[in-house]
């Protein structure tokens, strides 16, 4: 299947390279520039290509970055990125590995970035399903998982589903270390849909800071801003409004804690110690809200109960520890690949 090239941006790497390039917020018009709901106008830090795929009936597009090491070590690892995100923050942990010999797969998922926005509800099984139909396009037959956030969420759902294709898991500040749904009452979608859209960006930068516990300068934060807060400008933004909350309810309604204990493979916990990340945990009731988020001691009871489970916690980093303590995560996540499966 051809694969179809829309963009490459250069990128000059340097310390916590999260787009570099993006002006400080006082340099910023007051009219925010549209991009398209597949962020068409918003820059990825290697080439993008797209693979048609049907999900449910529906024609969709995933796009990703194939990025190819200099001196290949037979080996490639797949980046699964969280919920708030487009997958082009993973640009230093890209670096890192492709200099390390790793050929490096870079997705986003239907329903996020530069992919398609489906009419219909997103599932960790399809999203698993498009993943491996993507290894399969690239003729990888196994590769080693690298995901963040919501991504180890699919990362669980993947390696439960195709043992056989993953080597190594790396849980980055995961959520879904619990199941939300037992402190969470359901939320409808329509009112989902009705905080969402009156978020401001202001609220959303205050909302990333409390929530994550972000520890990064305020420009490498305004990508996040951009990313979400210029689509808004679509004519499309309802379509991807939609999209966005069906990744909510995705957390919500399909838990993947209770298989955490059950994977086979070597898998590493890497959690900062200041993340206590919850999603819905404002909608809690308020007596069991401080049960929530406790991600640090959750990946470490987890991982005990794993045949191969390992916890390890960075001191002084938030949700987005990677780019917070980026030489301290390379040096985990490089040392547990190195080991053989």
């Amino acid at each position: 299947m051809r694969r179809i090239c829309i963009g490459a941006v250069a990128v000059a790497f340097s310390a916590m390279p999260l787009l570099a390039a993006a002006a400080a917020e006082t340099e910023r018009p007051a009219t925010r520039e549209p991009y398209g709901i597949a962020l068409e106008g918003f820059a990825y830090p290697y080439p993008v290509h797209l693979l048609p795929l049907v999900n449910d009936g529906e024609p969709v597009r995933m796009a990703y970055m194939d990025v190819a090491p200099a001196q290949p070590n037979g080996r490639s690892v797949v980046l699964l990125h969280g919920r708030n995100f487009p997958s082009s923050y993973w640009a230093p942990v890209i670096k890192t590995l492709s200099d390390a010999g790793y050929r490096v797969v870079v997705p986003d998922q239907i329903g996020f970035g530069k992919s398609s926005k489906p009419q219909g509800d997103l599932h960790f099984d399809t999203l698993a399903r498009n993943t491996i139909a993507l290894l399969d396009h690239l003729q990888i037959a196994r590769a080693d998982i690298v995901a963040h956030s919501l991504g180890s969420m699919l990362a669980v759902r993947i390696a439960r589903a195709y043992p056989g294709r993953i080597a190594h898991l790396v849980l980055t500040a995961p959520i879904g270390l619990e199941d939300y749904r037992l402190y969470v009452p359901p939320t409808p979608t329509e009112k989902i849909l009705e905080n969402e859209d009156k978020l401001t960006a202001d609220a959303y930068r205050k909302q990333l800071e409390t929530n994550y516990a972000l520890k990064l300068p305020p420009e490498q934060v305004t990508p996040f801003i951009d990313a979400r807060f210029n689509i808004k400008g679509s004519a499309e933004y309802l379509r991807w409004l939609r999209a966005f909350v069906s990744s909510a309810q995705m957390i919500y309604r399909e838990p993947v804690v209770h298989e955490i204990p059950l994977i086979t493979q070597p898998t590493l916990f890497v959690m900062g110690a200041d993340d206590h990340n919850a999603p819905g945990k404002a909608n809690a009731p308020e007596a069991l809200r401080p049960k929530m988020g406790q991600n640090a001691e959750l990946a470490k009871a987890l991982a005990a109960k794993m045949a191969r489970g390992r916890a390890e916690v960075i001191p002084n980093t938030g949700h987005l520890v990677f780019l917070e303590a980026q030489a301290k995560y390379d040096e985990l996540v490089l040392g547990f690949l190195a080991v053989a499966p």
